[in-house]
């Protein structure tokens, strides 16, 4: 069965020129959905993709209707896939996985994009290495003063409860567990 999926971003625009297409393309069932592209979790987009079984086609009149980014695309994608499904774009005739060449080209984009994401986490870990290099300290800061660490560890080895000193300096008592010398 081939299902429609129409979107528009705001109230103030309406989806019937893209159902209108949808049917002409033989959609029996389109879905309609007035949300941001940007949002990733769509109500209608969530229960199309669950209505999808083995052989149906899911259609949209333009890529940008399903999805924002090529990553967002990608797992849509994929979520089709994984139900056995095609997609169609009838504003994009490459993205088509119910041909050869449409599975081929959302292939190269899929390599595209991983190789794009391995781009971006390579400089992500030099940028993180040249700031550690200039003495930038990572991760989030310390919930105590270095004399609140020493007076809390002094007050620990003593002997009084960890719950007592945590709740003096408003910290978990594991906070004061980890407090080393």
């Amino acid at each position: 069965m081939k299902y429609g999926y129409a979107r528009v971003s705001t109230d103030g625009q309406s989806v019937t020129a893209q159902v209108a297409q949808l049917t002409r393309a033989g959609c029996k069932k389109v879905f309609r959905e007035t949300a941001s592209g940007a949002k990733t979790d769509r109500a209608q987009l969530r229960k199309v993709l669950a209505a999808l079984e083995d052989g149906d086609v899911l259609m949209v009149t333009r890529l940008d209707r399903l999805a924002r980014s090529t990553r967002d695309l990608l797992n849509t994608l994929a979520a089709i896939t994984d139900r056995k499904a095609g997609f169609r774009s009838l504003g994009d005739t490459w993205a088509d996985t119910t041909t050869a060449h449409g599975r081929l080209m959302l292939t190269v984009l899929g390599g595209l994009a991983e190789f794009e994401r391995e781009l971006i986490r390579a400089r992500t870990g030099e940028g993180r290495a040249r700031a550690v290099a200039r003495g930038v300290k990572m991760g989030r800061p310390p919930k105590l003063t270095p004399h609140q660490m020493k007076e809390a560890i002094r007050r620990r080895d003593n002997g009084e409860p960890m719950r007592d000193i945590g709740r003096s300096y408003n910290v978990s008592h594991s906070t004061i567990s980890r407090l080393t010398a």
